[in-house]
């Protein structure tokens, strides 16, 4: 296929928007699309295709707008639905595409069909939109069965007359019965209500989860896996899910302009998230595969190996991701223990050459390209992540808002003599990180995004195609080339090694030493003709 003819989310470089951290323009200390709109021109000069923004519907907030209570509205604290019209108009205009994330799979409950199933007798039509059962034990006190919650506890949670209803998430996020056609029709509408608008694309949250097997049997053992073999689970990554996504094809499809379905699926491996990206159905899945692999050679081998040998057989390409507002962010995770940020921002470094250089395509997590770390430190009061209060566990440490700018916090964030507070606390040293600071330092982790993204883009070996491994690489080395005469070299050894003879270094994640690639460095290079 010719580049001309190319889809462009086969090689696309996405950037994702928690939109409550990126940029506050009201000053109230959480993100706004106005203060996303003030920073389209970075977003421009770092060089990405298209942005993925998570939820900005209406929403009570108890899980950071994963619980939307209207899908066809934007939440007061983000703007206006006009807001956002006029915001997918300005990244048009800019060459930028815009991704909105869809949550299918359960909504608020506050949601008006919550409420009215709330308000209904057991058995309703209402009620059948969502997952109600009576209880198990002799006065139905016990959940109907053993699910637990991916944020910790019950999956159940009874209502006054006595009926339990089902949520995998927070009490806050009953499940949708995708069983009822009237689901299916209404995110039907839903789709058609934001294509008008003219986004280009959804990124699907919790893909994998949408079916249940109707009996709701007990887990036989569950420990917190979200799968346990190929279409057998109860409710993660059932087979029946697929026919959703064929009918979503088709109606985008209507539409043209090659609109991007990206599926959020937690799968048991390369095979089983195929199926979400063959013929019919969606277009492209993260590879999470990929963000948890272990900073080891042969481990990150095997991984892309089996990514784009499984996926090379349904003709989609791969999508690379490191990082995501639900995980902790590499640097974190590449620090190793005891934790040195200085060896996890190297080591950093070197994969987002390795990750830009991989065949298909990839989405940068926002500040990733500032070089952040998790935060861990942040005082148990300030949490919000709602798996904090259920589980003890959280994801705040990797959502708190960027800093721009400035020498103490909120860093640019919200605007001068606002007086607010950032919503999640910033630490002091984040002065050093700051996108201002940076743009004034060669050697800064953004201007190695943007030189890359720079290369990516004019470089005709990158982006969708194929990749040969180097026979002669040595041990703990992943060198691989790409034609037209581009080569990616990552050594993840503990020694330098030698650059091969002939070839023009284009770009480097850290200095080189006498032609020699240092340990968790990656290099591009042109070879010779």
């Amino acid at each position: 296929m010719s580049a001309a003819a190319r889809p462009w989310w086969r090689e696309a470089v996405v950037y994702q928007i928690y939109m409550r951290s990126f940029a506050d323009a009201s000053g109230d200390g959480i993100g706004d699309i106005a203060g996303l709109l003030a920073r389209l021109p970075y977003l421009h000069e770092l060089g990405i295709d298209a942005i993925w923004i998570t939820p900005w519907y209406r929403s009570p907030m108890a899980d950071g707008g994963y619980d939307v209570a209207d899908y066809r509205d934007i939440d007061p604290l983000f703007g206006t639905l006009a807001d956002a019209e006029g915001l997918i108009g300005a990244c048009h205009e800019r060459g930028i595409r815009v991704i909105v994330d869809l949550v299918p799979n359960h909504t608020s409950d506050r949601h008006h069909w919550f409420e009215a199933a709330l308000a209904a007798e057991p058995g309703s039509p209402e009620r059948s939109r969502y997952w109600f059962r009576p209880g198990r034990g002799r006065g139905g006190e016990l959940p109907p069965n053993n699910w637990q919650s991916r944020f910790g506890g019950l999956a159940w949670t009874q209502v006054p007359d006595g009926e339990w209803y089902l949520h995998l998430f927070a009490p806050e996020q009953p499940d949708l019965n995708w069983a009822n056609p009237a689901v299916a029709d209404e995110f039907d509408s839903i789709l058609r209500f934001w294509l008008d608008r003219d986004v280009d694309g959804f990124r699907i949250d919790v893909a994998h989860g949408l079916m249940k097997d109707p009996e709701l049997p007990d887990l036989a053992q569950h420990a917190g896996a979200e799968h346990n073999g190929a279409g057998s689970h109860p409710h993660w990554d059932r087979d029946e899910v697929q026919a959703i996504y064929q009918r979503w094809r088709r109606l985008a499809d209507r539409y043209g302009g090659e609109r991007l379905f990206v599926a959020e699926a937690w799968v048991a491996g390369a095979d089983r998230l195929a199926r979400y990206v063959a013929s019919g159905g969606l277009d492209t899945a993260f590879n999470f595969d990929f963000l948890r692999c272990a900073w080891d050679a042969g481990e990150l081998r095997a991984v892309i190996d089996r990514t784009l040998a499984t996926l090379g057989g349904t003709g989609a390409p791969a999508t690379w991701v490191l990082s995501n507002h639900d995980v902790q962010r590499h640097i974190t995770r590449y620090a190793g223990s005891p934790a040195d940020l200085v060896r996890g921002t190297r080591r950093a470094r070197a994969a987002a050459l390795l990750m830009l250089a991989l065949p298909g395509g990839a989405y940068i997590y926002q500040g990733e390209e500032l070089g952040l770390w998790e935060v861990e430190d942040i005082p148990a009061e300030l949490m919000q992540d709602p798996r904090f209060r259920l589980s003890g566990r959280t994801r705040d440490g990797c959502r708190v808002p960027l800093p721009w700018s400035g020498e103490v916090s909120p860093f640019g964030f919200s605007p001068a003599g606002a007086g607010s507070t950032p919503w999640l606390p910033q630490p002091d040293a984040w002065r050093a990180f700051t996108a201002t600071s940076q743009e004034r330092d060669p050697d800064s982790m953004l201007e190695l995004y943007r030189r890359s993204l720079r290369i990516r883009r004019s470089h005709p070996a990158l982006g969708d195609g194929d990749l040969e491994w180097d026979a002669d690489a040595p041990a703990n080395v992943l060198s691989f080339q790409r034609e037209p005469g581009f080569r990616c070299i990552v050594n993840l050894s503990t020694s330098a090694v030698e650059l091969p003879a002939g070839a023009d270094v284009i770009l480097a994640s850290a200095p080189l030493a006498g032609g020699r690639l240092a340990p968790d460095t990656a290099a591009w290079l042109q070879l010779a003709r």
